[in-house]
This record gives C-alpha cells, sequence and structure tokens, in this order.
C-alpha cells in the first residue's frame, strides 16, 4: 500500500520528519537498510571478533516474573519481528476487504501461485534431506518462506518500465505466501501451549479490535494494548508474532468516523517506516550472522542443499507451474498487461526468503547446538541473493523487450499502461 494520507498523529510532524518517515518505508529503502543489516552480521561473525558478535546477542534483559527476560537475539525474533508481522496483517486485511484479494477472479492466479510456491521447494526439501539427513526434515518449511520487503525492493529498483500490475501481482503472491507461512509456523512451530494465557491474549486481542474503531483521540492506548497481547501470547507458548497478525487482522479496512480513508491504510503508514527501518534490519542483524569459520559442522550439507534448491528452482518451478494449470485449466487469466514472460523474474523474487525463512529456521533447528542451523541460514543468505541477482538480470532483460497488446492472452486489448517508476 503506498501513496497513503499521513496518520492523524503525524499530520502537523515537520517537513523533515515527515520525509523521513516516506523515505524509512519506501521498497527501496527497507531491502537496502536489510541487505546492509545482514551484511554487517556476516562480516562481524566471521571476523576475529566474531565471540563478541556472539556475546552481544546472548545478553539477557527483561523481566523474569513475566517470562520476558530474553536474549537480544530473541527479542529481535519475536519482539521487534511482530512490528512487522503486524504490517502484514494490516496489509492482508486491508488486501482481504478493499484490495486484490477481495475479487476471486483477479485474485485466483496468484493465489493459486503461492501455494504453488511454497508446496514445490518444500517437497525439494523433503526429497533431498530425506534422502542424506532425516533428521532434518523438521526444516520443511524454511525454502516455502518469501520476504516481501526485499522482493519489492529488488522489483522497485530492476523492474522500472514494466507494468504495474506486476507490482501488485507480486504483492498478493507474497501476502498469501506469508498468510499461509503464518499458519506453518502457528501450526507446527509451536510445541507447548498455555491456553488461559492465550485466552487472555484473544482477549486482550478483542480488546484492541474495539479500540482501534473508536475516535482517534484513543490511539495512545493501542500501544500499550498490543504490547500486552504481545506478552500474553509469548507467555503461552504460541509465537508471539502471531499476536502482530491478529492485532493487525482487527485494524478497519473501510472508512469509519467520516474519515475519508480507512484505518488500515492509515496505521499502515504510522508503523511500516518503523517496521522498515528498524525492526526488519535489526532482525536480520540478529538472525544472518552466519559463521562459515572455525565451526565444527560444514555449511554443505543435504539441509543446505535442499534449502538452496527449494529457493532457487523450487520456487521458480512452482510459481510458473501453477500459474500455467491455473491460465490453461480454467476460466482465469493473468492480470491485464501482464504475460507469462513477466512471472519468470517473479518467480526468482519469490525464492528472496531471507527474514520469514530465516525465523523459520531459528524455530527449526537450536542455534549454537545444533550443527543444522548454521548451514540452513547459510543457505537461506545463498539462495536469497542468487535469486535476486537472476531476477534482477531477468527484469532489466524484460523491460527491454517489446510490449504485445494483449499480453494476459485475453482476448482483449490490455488497457492499463501504469508502469513501475512511472
Amino acid at each position: 500500500m503506498t501513496d497513503h494520507p499521513p496518520h492523524p498523529a503525524a499530520a502537523t510532524a515537520p517537513g523533515r520528519s515527515a520525509r523521513l518517515r516516506r523515505w524509512a518505508a519506501l521498497d527501496t529503502t527497507s531491502g537496502a537498510l536489510l541487505l546492509l543489516a545482514a551484511a554487517v552480521a556476516v562480516i562481524w561473525a566471521n571476523s576475529p571478533w566474531r565471540d563478541s558478535y556472539d556475546s552481544l546477542l546472548h545478553i539477557e534483559v527483561g523481566p523474569s516474573a513475566l517470562h520476558l527476560h530474553l536474549s537480544l537475539a530473541h527479542w529481535a525474533s519475536d519482539g521487534l519481528l511482530a512490528i512487522f508481522f503486524f504490517v502484514v496483517g494490516v496489509e492482508l486485511k486491508h488486501e482481504f476487504v478493499a484490495g486484490s484479494l477481495r475479487d476471486l477472479k483477479l485474485a485466483g492466479v496468484p493465489v493459486a501461485a503461492a501455494v504453488g510456491g511454497m508446496i514445490t521447494p518444500a517437497a525439494c526439501y523433503v526429497l533431498v534431506v530425506a534422502l542424506g539427513d532425516p533428521e532434518g526434515l523438521r526444516g520443511w518449511a524454511i525454502p516455502t518462506a518469501t520476504d516481501i520487503a526485499f522482493a519489492l525492493a529488488v522489483l522497485a529498483i530492476f523492474g522500472r518500465g514494466l507494468p504495474l500490475a506486476l507490482r501488485t501481482f507480486l504483492l498478493t503472491l507474497a501476502v498469501v505466501d506469508d498468510l499461509l507461512g503464518i499458519i506453518v509456523i502457528a501450526t507446527f512451530y509451536t510445541e507447548q501451549i498455555d491456553f488461559v494465557l492465550l485466552g487472555a491474549a484473544l482477549l486482550t486481542v478483542a480488546v484492541f479490535a474495539v479500540l482501534v474503531r473508536q475516535a482517534w483521540r484513543w490511539w495512545p492506548v493501542l500501544i500499550p494494548v498490543a504490547v500486552v497481547a504481545w506478552g500474553l501470547m509469548h507467555a503461552s507458548g504460541v509465537h508471539a508474532t502471531i499476536a502482530g497478525v491478529l492485532l493487525g487482522f482487527t485494524v478497519p479496512a473501510v472508512a469509519i468516523r467520516g474519515e475519508k480513508a480507512p484505518r488500515t491504510e492509515t496505521i499502515d503508514d504510522a508503523v511500516r517506516p518503523y517496521s522498515a527501518a528498524l525492526a526488519l534490519p535489526v532482525f536480520a542483524f540478529a538472525a544472518a550472522g552466519v559463521s562459515v569459520v572455525g565451526g565444527e559442522g560444514s555449511v554443505i550439507q543435504p539441509v543446505s542443499i535442499g534449502i538452496f534448491l527449494g529457493l532457487v528452482v523450487g520456487k521458480l518451478v512452482g510459481v510458473l507451474g501453477s500459474t500455467w494449470l491455473m491460465t490453461t485449466f480454467t476460466p482465469l487469466r493473468l492480470p491485464d498487461a501482464i504475460g507469462l514472460r513477466d512471472l519468470l523474474p517473479v518467480g526468482l523474487l519469490t525464492g528472496v526468503g531471507f527474514t520469514v525463512a530465516l525465523l523459520i529456521a531459528e524455530l527449526s533447528f537450536e542455534a549454537g547446538s545444533d550443527d543444522h542451523a548454521a548451514a540452513a541460514k547459510a543457505a537461506i543468505l545463498a539462495g536469497s541473493v542468487v535469486s535476486a541477482i537472476l531476477a534482477a538480470i531477468l527484469l532489466r532483460w524484460d523491460a527491454r523487450q517489446a510490449r504485445d497488446p494483449d499480453m494476459n492472452r485475453d482476448n482483449i486489448p490490455d488497457t492499463d499502461r501504469d508502469v513501475i517508476g512511472g
């Protein structure tokens, strides 16, 4: 979601602050900060000072009485990442109610592409790991994830001149991918649940749902209520990022109280800069520091091979294959101005796993005591970088090709002339 009206609380902010917030919310900014944070982490973790990196992440802070005496690494993955998932929840709510997911005819193909783009990488991983290292099978979901921020950043930088509908297609696909990833985390990576605390967390989410529909003078109350919901969810045993998604889903996606814009847009504008410029880079810094020197185990093993193939090959095959099936055997078609050739770079962009993939890797393998953890993270970084580079090359190639007047082959001349960067 872009070009939204400013949040009421920020309407009177100085011009410099407003420009900084807009800059922080850009796809290109988020991707660049993610890449920089990950690069610093990898360099530090493989330098002579790598022990200080590990020591930093293991510093514990927070109240023990509330079960929140956590390491800085856990604060990054359980705390800051919940902000990102809140934005994802808000975006999902908006897309389901007022965006590209509200009409199945428009959303059918990217939704199917998202499903295919999760099943095929998981199958690649299982096939490789089952044959070589069955104990690593618990990481089957790692290559199924797509990093929305990073993928959109690559598209924004290298996709200039291509149809704007391509961004909407990728966004829809990635949003559905994230939704399915959230379901996977909640279903397969939650071991023990305290149902009393979970009920309290859901009740607090309900309170947030009521407050978020009130007059804007109540907005300062939303933050402490959201923090309580997050804390209760964390204490219940369910991964705390689920609280962020549920809170995001409660935000109204239609204009209320005489407002010109739905609150999904205004709250997205208010929170996205902090998610893009703070939460995601800090998490990337904490999660991407894979040490390949001085370690006991090799990063080349069935787990890493399965993840790499899943991200680079499985994602592409899944997206293209499911799209071909939908457009060949059903009445559904690609959106206006998009052709199958445009989906080659999109399929590769979905192989940029990064943020969510690193989170699932941490949930799958215990860092520091599991030989698979470092191999998994190294494969995520390598697979994401290779996918991004290949996608960038194909995006520039596609942008230089002549466009057919009926790219989506629906026998109706394309009328959508908006382009990325135009």
